[in-house]
């Protein structure tokens, strides 16, 4: 990505009172009212990726504007005003006229652009970066859904970028300016309502992992032979919830230090350890979860390979069976042979041949058939063959 390095196009970062905020997922709303689909572009630098560009003052709207360009001039222009950007999936060089504008650090700048960060919270001279990773449980699939959100937090904007559906930013708007006296407070406490969104948003997904894990210990001890490819598919999607939830306590340990440094508002302080208390939670049942997974993961194997055992001893026994059968039809196969074999060499009517005019020839005949077979009879009997 293409941005201007310092001393050259960003100037030197403003100062910041507090920690920056993450953005929610956009919604399909107009422009001016909500954080929905962007609005057609007035010909200024912004393009279509600007999904709300509003101006706020002592807790209260003040003006929308379709463009970056209004922006930034309305807010030079009014004082005490508070500027509050979403970006969807902006281009690098929208990206670069907000570095421009509000001295933000091309580092930041280009992890904003790129997407696929870790959650994270960095500061870059005044200005905070944050990174945050949304999450919602689709009930259909039975998936959760991640969405990836970038803050930039200065003394008198707020500008998010989302990538991804989650979280519902319009709703974070809508309720920020039902309460003015919060709003009042300035982007500190748009960073709170944005926290507290991205966590509070976690509670469905955890009922809903939660549920998951149920049924699948249901269909692990009902023998579903389908249950091992949705363990794993679970897994993958726990062990990325844990990379979701696992750096907000020191991402918030460290907000609340720098709320103290810079002196924020002490209700605010209260605010944020609410939400560090629900992410706590959060992120213990999210590690419960693994080690469910994997506790799972072993009784299945475990059940897998006692059926497994159990088939290898039916057809151990169905196999000796067999051979038992193999036998006894072997033997009797033997005993019937021995007579066939006396008869066919005294049927070859030769007329040379030993006792073939001999007159006790037939009867020894007989007894040597009856000889034979009992022989055998017996021989196979002891060996229990037979």
């Amino acid at each position: 990505m293409s941005v201007d390095p310092p001393g050259r196009g960003l100037r030197g970062l403003r100062g910041l009172r507090k920690p920056a905020k993450k953005r929610p997922a956009a919604a399909a709303t107009p422009a001016g009212t909500t954080d929905g689909p962007p609005a057609p572009d007035a010909g200024a630098p912004s393009a279509g990726s600007v999904i709300n560009a509003t101006l706020y003052r002592d807790g209260h709207r003040l003006s929308t504007h379709e463009t970056l360009a209004d922006t930034f001039r309305h807010l030079r222009t009014t004082a005490g005003s508070m500027a509050w950007i979403g970006l969807h999936r902006p281009s690098s060089s929208e990206l670069v006229t907000l570095a421009s504008e509000f001295d933000l650090h091309p580092l930041a700048v280009e992890d904003a652009l790129e997407a696929h960060q870790r959650p994270k919270l960095e500061r870059y001279g005044d200005t905070l970066f944050v990174v945050l990773r949304a999450a919602r449980y689709l009930d259909d699939p039975e998936e959760v859904e991640f969405g990836e959100l970038h803050v930039f937090v200065g003394p008198d904007f707020v500008i998010t970028v989302r990538h991804g559906g989650a979280p519902d930013l319009p709703a974070v708007r809508r309720r920020m300016e039902a309460a003015p006296e919060l709003l009042d407070r300035g982007p500190e406490a748009v960073l709170y309502a944005i926290l507290d969104a991205v966590v509070d948003d976690y509670a469905p997904v955890v009922a809903g992992v939660q549920n998951d894990i149920d049924e699948i210990e249901t269909e692990v001890f009902g023998g579903d032979p389908r249950v091992s490819r949705r363990i794993y598919e679970l897994s993958r999607e726990v062990v990325e919830f844990q990379r979701a939830t696992r750096p907000l306590n020191s991402m918030l340990e460290s907000l609340t230090a720098g709320f103290e440094k810079y002196g924020i508002d002490e209700e605010l302080r209260r605010y944020l350890r609410d939400v560090a208390d629900h992410a706590t939670h959060t992120t213990e049942r999210v590690d419960g979860f693994r080690q469910a997974l994997q506790d799972i993961l072993t009784v299945n194997a475990t059940l897998v390979n006692q059926q497994q055992n159990a088939e290898m001893r039916a057809l151990a026994e169905a196999g000796f069976e067999q051979n038992e059968e193999i036998k006894k039809i072997s033997s009797w196969a033997a005993i019937l042979f021995a007579p066939t074999l006396v008869g066919t060499i005294y049927g070859m009517n030769f007329d040379r041949m030993p006792e073939l005019h001999w007159a006790f020839g037939y009867p020894f005949a007989i007894v040597l058939m009856a000889v034979v077979c009992t022989s055998l009879y017996v021989i196979f009997k002891r060996r229990d063959w037979l």
